[in-house]
C-alpha cells in the first residue's frame, strides 16, 4: 500500500500479524504491574523540570490520510533531551543507584538510551560510562559526553559495543543500566520499561473521551512498545476498543 500525502510518499512496506495475540489483562501485567507503573510515575513527576509532553492532534494529515484523528505525542520536549527514549534509561538509573553516589553506571547505546543514561546519572551526580559503535555519529556521541559521560567508541556495530560494555562493567564493578534484556540480566530492563510508561499515564490523562484504536511506534530493542502493551490496561476506552474490535493492533 502507498499513499501520497502532501507530496511525501507514505509506504507500507511489511504487516505481520501476531497469530497468538489476545487481549488479557491479568497476562499483559504480569511482566510489569500496575504497582510498579504507578511507582515510576509518582517518582517521575517529582523530578526537577517534569511536565507532561504535549499530545497533538495532527489535523492536515488526518485529513489528507482519510482518518478521524491522528495524535502525535511529542517526546522532544521532555528535559530539554530532543529524544523519545528520555525516560527509561534516567529512572533505571535511579533504581539501580538507590542513592549509593559512589556507583559508576554504564551502557551501550546507538544514541538515545544514552542520552537517558547520561542526563540519569548526571541528575543524580553518578558516573557514567557510554560504549557506542564507531558507526555512531560524532554528534550524538558528543550530546552524552555534554552531559557529562564518558563516552567510549568500539570498533564494530551496537552489539560489539554492548560487549565491550559488558565486559569493562564486569572488570569494574559498574552498574549495567541497559534496555535490552538477556539470561539472569532482567530487573534493569524491566525499570526502562516502567520509565516509559509514564507517556502512558500522561496519554491517558490527555485524551479526555477520545477513543484510541491503534497505536504506531517503532519498536527498537523492544523496552518502549512494552510500556505501550500496558496502556489498554489504564483505561476502559483503550481496553473496550481493543476487546471489541477483532482488526485492532499495537503497532
Amino acid at each position: 500500500m502507498t499513499i501520497l500525502s502532501n507530496g511525501h510518499l507514505w509506504k507500507h512496506t511489511e504487516f505481520i500479524k501476531n497469530k497468538n495475540y489476545s487481549f488479557n489483562k491479568t497476562e499483559i501485567l504480569k511482566s510489569l504491574s500496575i504497582k510498579e507503573i504507578d511507582e515510576a510515575y509518582s517518582s517521575i513527576s517529582n523530578w526537577k523540570g517534569y511536565s507532561k509532553t504535549p499530545l497533538l492532534e495532527l489535523n492536515k494529515l488526518s485529513k489528507e490520510l482519510k482518518l478521524n484523528k491522528i495524535f502525535y505525542k511529542d517526546e522532544s520536549k521532555r528535559f530539554d533531551l530532543k529524544s523519545f527514549k528520555a525516560l527509561g534509561g534516567a529512572y533505571a538509573v535511579e533504581k539501580v543507584s538507590r542513592g549509593n553516589k559512589d556507583i559508576v553506571v554504564a551502557t551501550a547505546t546507538a544514541g538515545n538510551h544514552g542520552r537517558s543514561v547520561a542526563w540519569g546519572a548526571k541528575r543524580l551526580g553518578l558516573k557514567c560510562k557510554i560504549f557506542i559503535s564507531e558507526f555512531v555519529s560524532d554528534a550524538r556521541g558528543k550530546a552524552m559526553a555534554d552531559l557529562g559521560a564518558d563516552v567510549v567508541k568500539v570498533k564494530g556495530n551496537y552489539e560489539k559495543s554492548l560487549i565491550e560494555c559488558i565486559k569493562q562493567s564486569t572488570n569494574n564493578n559498574w552498574q549495567i543500566v541497559q534496555d535490552v534484556a538477556w539470561k539472569d540480566y532482567m530487573t534493569v530492563p524491566k525499570y526502562t520499561m516502567a520509565g516509559y510508561t509514564v507517556m502512558m499515564k500522561e496519554i491517558v490523562d490527555q485524551i479526555k473521551n477520545d477513543q484510541i484504536t491503534h497505536i504506531i511506534l517503532q519498536a527498537g530493542v523492544g523496552g518502549m512498545p512494552g510500556a505501550v502493551t500496558k496502556l489498554p490496561c489504564l483505561k476502559s476506552s483503550f481496553t473496550n476498543a481493543i476487546e471489541n474490535s477483532p482488526e485492532t493492533h499495537l503497532f
